[in-house]
């Protein structure tokens, strides 16, 4: 159908050479579409009452070695109304996830894969979002995602536990590093990011993604847990801290701050999540041979986990494990012993450092904006990046919200926390999914609890090429050398 459409409308040249994204989306809805698959979907929606995901599903995006997730559109539809503007409504999604493979993103992430952009095909599943309307908005109790193997175990984990990630609402929560809930299938009860009152405040959801129902413009939109309260799904989910007694007690039944722990669910099995995606990624993972990612939904009202989607999870496959002797401090960048990662990368001439001094949480998006500029003049050249907060945070006061093609350069990240609040690592998003399958070093840092340590001052005494209002571009004769021990999960950075 892919290939039809763009034959018949004279789109592939156009497509795979086309750098404006508002005039490649233009062009491919002012194109034809085919009469006979419009019949059927005319056949189709009268049968349908529910609202409806259409999702890319694409030939290289679950490739067994390099998979993509998040690099193509997914569009959700109230699918209410007269069915003749229902139908022209899902159309426009279909061929706008068409048009959203050559996007300037798309190319830029294929671009540093070994595979071309003529060689990628596209299929599109046409999907029901699981979920129950409240009061104008559609949404499930909480969705997620999960994956058979766990880059950050602590103890009793270990990686082949595998790690889950979970939110209220739709999955826009988790997928774009929203606050959410990570726990491991086979130890509930283990959550380290809600190890103390302060992490619990720190870390938890704080709003959510549903479908509004009045709405036509195939996105989600973001409300307060206030909504929820209100809508009765808060209840099933949510705890509530007491200011008086600096106490977190389950349920929402007294007044005081709500907050989502999922406690009913892990702490009192009210719904066996942990075991059905525990029973599931063991499936997946035979099933497919190797470690797997799956996307789910749960609706507590039917007491139904819905399987969205699984593929393959890209793992470093480095034969060799790498011995990492004990190195002068003075001699390091950085330490850590939550690294991602195995082999070493003795190439990098670059760093691109982000001014822990000078770094300022409300201007993280114009951080981002510097990053990517400073990706865009290296030009494919490697480099080592550092920064505080989360790498690819939706939340801008996490971290800092660079897309992956803002950053695509860097062959070594480092993530440090901040003075006042440790980082949690990226796990469960498109953006460290992609990171992963890139073989990109990963460095997870706390030096403030004593969790590895980044050298800030030699960084900042080191003469820069470039410098902006938070960003600066240092560059050495002699490289950077990373080191990564996979199975330790630790690493070090060394300087030149």
């Amino acid at each position: 159908m892919f290939d039809r459409f763009l034959e018949d409308n004279d789109l592939r040249n156009f497509a795979l050479h086309s750098s404006d994204d508002a005039e490649l989306e233009r062009r491919f809805l002012a194109a034809r579409f085919p009469g006979d698959v419009r019949d059927d979907l005319a056949a189709l929606l009268p049968r349908i009452d529910y609202p409806l995901a259409v999702r890319s599903s694409s030939l290289l995006e679950d490739s067994q070695h390099q998979p993509f997730a998040g690099v193509y559109e997914t569009f959700m539809l109230v699918n209410r109304g007269h069915v003749g503007h229902r139908l022209d409504q899902l159309i426009r999604a279909i061929v706008r996830v068409y048009a959203s493979m050559f996007s300037r993103r798309a190319k830029d992430y294929i671009a540093a894969t070994p595979y071309r952009l003529e060689e990628e095909k596209m299929a599109v599943i046409v999907q029901r979002i699981v979920g129950a309307p409240h009061d104008g908005r559609f949404y499930p109790d909480l969705a997620g995602v999960a994956r058979s193997h766990n880059f950050y175990p602590t103890p009793p984990l270990v990686a082949g536990d595998g790690i889950a990630a979970i939110a209220l609402g739709l999955g826009r929560t988790v997928a774009a590093e929203g606050n959410c809930l990570r726990f491991c299938p086979a130890y509930p009860r283990h959550l380290v990011q809600f190890s103390s009152v302060r992490d619990v405040l720190a870390n938890s959801q704080r709003a959510f993604w549903a479908l509004d129902l009045a709405g036509d413009g195939m996105r989600e939109t973001r409300y307060d847990l206030e909504a929820a309260e209100a809508d009765g799904t808060l209840a099933g989910v949510a705890s509530t801290y007491s200011r008086e007694n600096d106490a977190i007690y389950d349920g929402i039944g007294r007044p005081g701050v709500r907050v989502v722990t999922f406690a009913s669910i892990l702490k009192h099995d009210s719904f066996p999540l942990a075991t059905l995606l525990d029973r599931l990624l063991a499936i997946g993972h035979w099933g497919m041979g190797g470690p797997v990612e799956i996307e789910f939904a749960v609706d507590l009202g039917k007491r139904e986990l819905a399987f969205l989607q699984l593929r393959p999870l890209a793992l470093t496959h480095e034969m060799i494990e790498l011995v990492i002797d004990d190195v002068d401090p003075h001699a390091l960048i950085c330490r850590s012993n939550r690294v991602l990662g195995n082999g070493r990368i003795d190439d990098l001439h670059d760093v691109i450092v982000v001014d822990r001094q000078r770094f300022d949480r409300g201007s993280s998006r114009k951080v981002a904006a510097e990053l990517a500029q400073c990706n865009a003049e290296l030009a494919g050249r490697p480099y080592l990046l550092i920064g505080v907060g989360r790498w690819g945070s939706a939340d801008p006061w996490l971290g800092i919200p660079v897309t992956w093609e803002q950053i695509s350069g860097a062959r070594a990240i480092v993530e440090a926390g901040f003075a006042d609040f440790q980082v949690t690592p990226s796990q469960g998003t498109h953006f460290f999914q992609n990171l992963t399958s890139f073989n990109v070093g990963y460095f997870t840092v706390n030096p403030d609890a004593g969790e590895g340590f980044v050298d800030w001052d030699w960084l900042a005494a080191a003469p820069a090429v470039r410098e902006t209002s938070y960003v600066r571009h240092l560059r050495f004769d002699r490289p950077v050398v990373v080191k990564m021990n996979g199975k330790q999960g630790e690493g070090v950075i060394l300087k030149p």
